[in-house]
């Protein structure tokens, strides 16, 4: 089948390359001709292991194409996703579909034939209706399904995502389109990949319901982190405990500084405006924002307590800057609260990330960028670990304690043992454990 991608950002550009290596043809569209160079010349403008490797594979079997030109790679397109940004709307938090309806407008002035118009990007209920009338104006005689079929991808794992899902979720009552999807997602079907068809509105309901839900359990877990603290037990034996019930589920309760990213914060956000918007207010997903807003602001103080309350004219190690490992992404990264805290209060800031150090020079300022773990460390009064990379997990703990001004340090994502640093002598702070 012959796809085109509307949008070369993190889910478009996945998507796009993923079908292409089903067997489809894709051109994917973007009108930021950098983006397009990069693309065209081998590169890849984001961050996500074995993406660059896909894309060349498939640009050399030609099933994979990049363009500024909408008009062709539409005209002859079976489908056409819609996976441009929907940020939050300054001001009021709602998702800012300007782009959407913008894409929708021109897709519908070159469209040829039947064509199935998918809504990628995640966007509030209702948007696949108002898509449908942008279309509809523009081009009465268009003959379109607009379908609804949102993503599930997390960064870092996003192709394993794509390809082996946990499930893929359409929204349409259109035959016609039921069939078009059914052959986009052909491999999966064969595999027996669940695959929910059901009503466009539940079906872009089930994205910003299932990622509310999922910040929940991290926010939940954060705080029970906080009660671990004051009565004596063990977060990370609580996770496991009642992670072992199948009705609770293991994954989405390791205690930390607070979610992040590109999904949660804006999702919640845009869920809760809606909710209020048609007079169903989600009390739980309110107070779940605000909690984490909260607890990001709330982890510079720990590092100031490790550091005998105060960390004026101190130099603290920031390892870590994305919001999660396997990113550059630094969207609402914790790190983006904590370092100004850290700076306001009057540390200097040396900081490393594998990846995301070009990222978050856009967004911090009077920070030093080391070349490497080690470079971080030395001369530092005090380690702060904010995202667990891999290389941050066995690190040569006698080497910091001889590189740092003072053995402190500070884990916001619990990947050292207690006892463990008690043994080298450094003094020790996590998130919810006893021995801290």
């Amino acid at each position: 089948m012959r796809v085109a991608m509307i949008g070369t950002g993190y889910v478009g550009l996945v998507s796009g390359v993923c079908f292409a290596d089903f067997g489809h043809t894709v051109t994917c569209v973007d009108k930021d001709p950098n983006k397009i160079d990069i693309l065209n010349k081998g590169g890849v403008p984001i961050f996500e292991p074995g993406l660059e490797d896909l894309v060349a594979k498939n640009v050399a079997e030609k099933r994979l194409f990049f363009t500024t030109e909408i008009t062709d790679a539409v005209k002859d397109a079976d489908a056409v996703f819609i996976a441009v940004g929907t940020p939050a709307r300054r001001g009021d938090g709602h998702a800012d579909l300007s782009y959407v309806y913008a894409a929708s407008e021109e897709i519908a002035g070159v469209i040829d034939g039947f064509t199935v118009v998918v809504t990628k990007s995640t966007v509030p209920v209702g948007t696949g209706d108002e898509v449908a009338a942008i279309i509809a104006k523009t081009n009465p005689s268009a003959d379109v399904a607009v379908v609804s079929n949102p993503e599930f991808l997390r960064e870092g794992a996003a192709i394993d995502d794509f390809k082996r899902p946990d499930r893929v979720v359409v929204g349409t009552d259109d035959p016609r389109a039921v069939d078009v999807m059914k052959r986009l997602y052909r491999p999966l079907y064969l595999n027996e990949t669940p695959m929910l068809f059901t009503d466009r509105r539940t079906s872009e309901l089930i994205k910003y319901a299932g990622n509310a839900f999922l910040a929940t359990k991290i926010t939940f877990i954060n705080e029970i982190a906080d009660l671990c603290e004051k009565v004596g037990a063990n977060v990370q034996e609580v996770s496991r405990g009642i992670g072992l019930d199948g009705r609770i589920g293991r994954k989405f309760l390791n205690a930390g500084p607070g979610y992040g990213g590109s999904c949660f914060p804006k999702d919640t956000l845009a869920v809760v405006r809606t909710a209020q918007e048609v007079g169903s207010p989600l009390k739980i997903v309110e107070t779940v924002e605000q909690v984490n807003k909260d607890r990001k602001a709330a982890m510079a103080l720990r590092v100031i307590d490790a550091c005998g309350g105060s960390v004026d004219g101190k130099t603290v190690a920031v390892l870590g800057l994305a919001f999660k490992p396997n990113t550059d992404d630094m969207r609402d990264a914790p790190a983006l609260d904590i370092i100004p805290a850290l700076q306001k209060a009057g540390a200097r800031i040396k900081a490393f990330d594998p990846e995301a150090m070009k990222e978050a020079a856009h967004m911090l300022s009077d920070v030093e960028f080391s070349s490497g773990t080690y470079e971080c460390i030395d001369g530092a009064d005090a380690l702060v670990i904010i995202t667990e990379w891999d290389s941050f997990r066995a690190l040569d703990i006698r080497k910091v304690k001889d590189l740092l001004r003072a053995p402190v340090l500070v884990d916001l994502r619990n990947i050292y043992a207690p006892d463990q640093m008690a043994e080298y002598g450094i003094h020790y702070t996590s998130i919810g454990r006893p021995g801290d």
